[in-house]
């Protein structure tokens, strides 16, 4: 999938998001790379065998306090090769995106990694 295409989706994902959601995102970019840089992987603490499909860098909405200010943006960064990797056709890409971008968003709003596993083991899953 060319880089403009799959651009494209991730805003779509962006824009889909629930509005209660999209209101609240606050001082923050959301990019896509190709793939994960070395400082990125291990700022993530996956190992090399790892991969890593979305990235969010910055400070949770629960964790900013009143003099939260002039701090330059938060950033979700979706890499793009390990999506494309990781599926087999635009359709799935199309979901791994959406669900990547849910997944940084929530780290945005100071939701763990822990928590989203619960959340999502909860979740029930749609017949393909």
């Amino acid at each position: 999938m060319d880089k403009k295409r799959f651009e494209e989706l991730v805003a779509r994902a962006v824009e889909s998001l629930p509005e209660e959601f999209g209101d609240r995102l606050e001082n923050i970019d959301i990019v896509v790379a190709d793939e994960p840089s070395r400082t990125q992987m291990r700022q993530s603490g996956l190992k090399r065998n790892e991969t890593l499909l979305g990235l969010y860098e910055g400070i949770p909405q629960t964790e900013r306090g009143s003099h939260y200010g002039l701090v330059p943006p938060d950033k979700i960064t979706i890499f793009q090769k390990p999506i494309e990797d990781k599926c087999r056709g635009d359709d799935e890409v199309k979901k791994e995106i959406q669900r990547v971008v849910r997944h940084e968003i929530a780290h945005h709003f100071g939701i763990s990694d822990a928590r989203l596993r619960q959340i999502e083991r909860r979740r029930p899953r749609r017949a393909s």
